[in-house]
């Protein structure tokens, strides 16, 4: 390997030398001006990436080492502004190199920044629920659950603008604990999409989480498209499909799910949204409206006196305002214009600090009120309170450790309808990474 036929004249199109004319002194007294590798050389050697030998001299036909190589590299590596095609030339030598480089104590930056296109985020938790009903003789029926779940979130940098985001989870039933049919998997994609990023304007296409009204009515994901502009108020449109019978704790909707044999009606709901949200300083405010149609909406007791509708036409409204950075009152409601029983929701809630993942110590709490009419609240996210019932709701969370938070929470209150009791204890352990 030459000096000058190899080494300086590849490390010269990574410092985009081979199309500059360099004016200065000449740097070594055995490279003419007149050489044909006169100006990578000079070029290379005002840029400090090779520094010749103490004589003064070159020396371009003495062979070079690997470790002159790299560290001729590693100066390279250092400089800004590179183009787009030296930095894939550049990728390529560090790759050669890397051996070398690391034994200098160099890190390969554009190796680790590939490495960095895909990040991993997750989490490993354990929820212990205890649901307790009144039935028509007056004593409660309890259903308590244990569950592990295991979270794997990948996000993949496509370019600039680009990313593409993705969630798995992996979960069993420790109350149950039996072994899987054949066939069978606990495993499941819950959610793929493509994410734009265009200065204020934010883009989604897949199977995305839900974004408008994720809380009081649709803890899922809905498989289309969404666009959000804005920055203090943000316009935000959503279209696709959302299926009503996935993972829902809506008795109303599961059994709209089934046909007559007990089995499950694969029937998704077409879905259009819209919804605008103004956030500044200490203030929040905002509105939505939902437009759904499905079979399933007919066949869901009480949705409808008379003749049966196959829509949902829904409104909502939110705000909240934060005192300090400690305390904040929240409020929300919603209600489908298309059903005639159970169509209103809501939850007032007011929030104290609240558990940080990275801090150990830290800690929140937290009191509502909610109202969760099954014919618009299909899936609400609380944890406590669900679809059909209405009472008070506390809860509180910890930081345990760094990254590890437990959470308490405890519902009491009645079914809507017969009016019987209704309660809930719910705990969950969160390991995230």
């Amino acid at each position: 390997m030459k000096k000058t036929i190899v080494s300086a004249l590849t490390t010269a199109l990574v410092v985009g030398a081979a199309s500059t004319t360099f004016a200065a002194t000449n740097p070594f007294q055995d490279v003419p001006s007149d050489h044909w590798a006169y100006d990578a050389v000079a070029q290379l050697a005002n840029d400090g990436v090779i520094e010749g030998y103490g004589d003064g001299n070159f020396k371009g036909d003495k062979q070079i080492t690997r470790y002159e190589m790299a560290q001729m590299v590693a100066k390279a590596m250092a400089k800004q502004n590179v183009s787009g095609n030296d930095k894939a030339l550049l990728d390529k030598l560090s790759a050669e190199f890397a051996d070398e480089l690391n034994n200098l104590g160099v890190r390969v930056s554009n190796l680790e920044k590939n490495a960095d296109k895909v990040k991993w985020n997750g989490e490993a938790r354990y929820t212990y629920t205890s649901q307790r009903e009144e039935n028509a003789a007056g004593s409660k029926d309890r259903d308590n659950d244990n569950e592990l779940l295991f979270r794997l979130e990948p996000s993949a940098e496509v370019n600039n603008n680009w990313h593409v985001n993705a969630r798995i989870d992996a979960k069993t039933d420790l109350k149950s604990d039996s072994e899987k049919k054949a066939g069978d998997s606990d495993v499941s994609l819950k959610r793929i999409w493509a994410d734009g990023q265009y200065g204020n304007t934010n883009i989604k296409l897949g199977k995305l989480p839900m974004q408008l009204d994720k809380d009081l009515l649709f803890d899922d994901e809905i498989s289309g498209a969404s666009l959000s502009t804005g920055k203090d108020l943000k316009l935000t449109l959503q279209a696709g499909r959302y299926d009503l019978t996935g993972s829902t704790n809506n008795a109303a909707v599961k059994a709209a799910g089934k046909d007559a044999a007990g089995n499950d009606i694969n029937d998704t709901a077409s879905m259009q949204s819209v919804g605008l949200q103004y956030g500044k300083d200490k203030l929040s405010l905002g509105a939505a409206y939902h437009n759904l149609e499905s079979d399933n909406f007919k066949k869901m007791a009480g949705y409808r006196n008379g003749e049966a509708s196959d829509k949902a036409q829904i409104w909502s409204a939110n705000a909240r305002y934060a005192f300090d950075k400690n305390v904040a009152l929240a409020g929300t409601y919603a209600e489908n214009a298309k059903a005639d029983n159970y169509k209103k929701a809501g939850s007032v809630e007011l929030d104290y600090k609240g558990a940080e993942d990275a801090n150990k110590g830290t800690w929140g709490a937290y009191a509502a009120y909610r109202h969760l009419g099954q014919n618009v609240a299909f899936d609400p996210s609380y944890d406590g309170a669900w679809a059909g019932t209405k009472g008070w709701e506390v809860g509180t969370n910890y930081t345990l450790a760094k990254n590890t938070v437990a959470t308490l929470k405890y519902f009491n209150g009645e079914k809507l309808g017969d009016g019987k009791d209704a309660e809930k204890l719910f705990g969950r352990v969160e390991f995230k990474f």
